[in-house]
């Protein structure tokens, strides 16, 4: 038996492979961090899903061809995860704590594009 899906968001949410709670979890985790009690490990930590996710968002269709301020959050996004621009062993804790802050909210920015674009609720 074959059941239909009664709207748009629930054939995306099925179909897409954006998960916008996961998304929204890990930068509300990242965006709750204290500088005065995260150690730099900590950080180092949240990085490698936050890329993921960011990554993934920046491959899908966000609008970018047709809204120049959509293509900004693109263009600032892909300099963000390219390896000449993360932080490295020899960055401060608090660059490192910033460019953490700095992703987390670029990716927020862009899954509500993402949600809005595909009629899902966003984050």
């Amino acid at each position: 038996m074959t059941v239909a899906s009664t709207g748009k968001a629930m054939e995306l949410a099925e179909d897409s492979p954006i998960d916008v709670a996961v998304i929204s979890s890990q930068t509300e985790t990242v965006l709750h961090l204290r500088m005065d009690t995260t150690t730099r490990a900590a950080m180092d930590g949240h990085w490698p899903g936050l890329a993921k996710e960011l990554n993934r968002l920046l491959g899908e269709d966000l609008g970018a061809e047709d809204d120049g301020e959509v293509r900004e959050l693109v263009r600032k996004g892909t300099r963000l995860i390219d390896l000449t621009n993360q932080p490295t062993a020899e960055t401060p804790a608090f660059g490192t704590f910033l460019y953490l802050r700095d992703v987390a909210l670029l990716t927020r920015r862009l899954l509500w594009i993402y949600s809005e674009r595909n009629g899902l609720d966003a984050p």
